[in-house]
C-alpha cells in the first residue's frame, strides 16, 4: 500500500475518540447578520435567540417558585439569588470555552474523557435534574394557574 492511498489519521490529542459529526447539527449555524443594516437590525438579529433563552430561564414554575418565597423571605435570599446566577453564568462560560476549543459539548466530552461506569453516573444525574427541573416548572404552572383561574392543582 502507498503513502498515497493511507486515509489521513486524525489527531485525536487527548481524545479516545475522534470527534464525530455535531450532535445537533440543526443547531450548528451562525446568526445571519443582514449587511448594511442599522445598528437595531444587526442587534435584533443577536437579540432573537437571546430572548428564546431568556423565556427558557424565566418560566411559570420560576415565577410561582420566586414570587412564593419572594413573599414569604423578602431580600433575605437576594444574595442567593445574585450567587446563583453568577454560578449559572461561569458554568454557561465554561461549556462555551469547552465546545470553541474542542468542537464537542459537554457531554461528548464526558463520554470521551471519562470511563463507561463513570460517564453512565453523570449520565443518570443530569436525568435526575432535569426531571427535578420539569417537576418544579409543571408545579408552578399548576400554582400559577391555580392562583390566576381557581384551577384545581391537581387539574393544573
Amino acid at each position: 500500500m502507498s503513502a498515497a492511498s493511507t486515509p489521513p489519521v486524525e489527531h485525536l490529542g487527548g481524545w479516545r475518540y475522534p470527534r464525530t459529526l455535531p450532535s445537533l447539527p440543526e443547531s450548528h449555524h451562525t446568526v445571519p447578520i443582514p449587511r448594511g443594516a442599522s445598528f437595531w437590525r444587526k442587534a435584533l438579529a443577536f437579540a432573537g435567540p437571546g430572548y428564546m433563552v431568556a423565556v427558557g430561564y424565566m418560566d411559570p414554575g420560576n415565577w410561582a417558585t420566586d414570587l412564593a418565597g419572594g413573599s414569604r423571605f423578602g431580600y433575605t435570599l437576594l444574595s442567593v439569588v445574585l450567587i446563583s446566577n453568577l454560578m449559572a453564568i461561569l458554568l454557561q462560560a465554561l461549556a462555551l470555552k469547552l465546545g470553541i476549543a474542542t468542537g464537542r459539548d459537554l457531554a461528548q466530552a464526558c463520554r470521551d474523557h471519562y470511563s463507561r461506569p463513570v460517564s453512565f453516573v453523570l449520565w443518570v444525574l443530569c436525568e435526575i435534574a432535569i426531571a427535578a427541573c420539569d417537576l418544579a416548572e409543571v408545579i408552578g404552572s399548576a400554582i400559577a394557574l391555580n392562583l390566576l383561574f381557581g384551577i384545581p392543582l391537581l387539574w393544573g
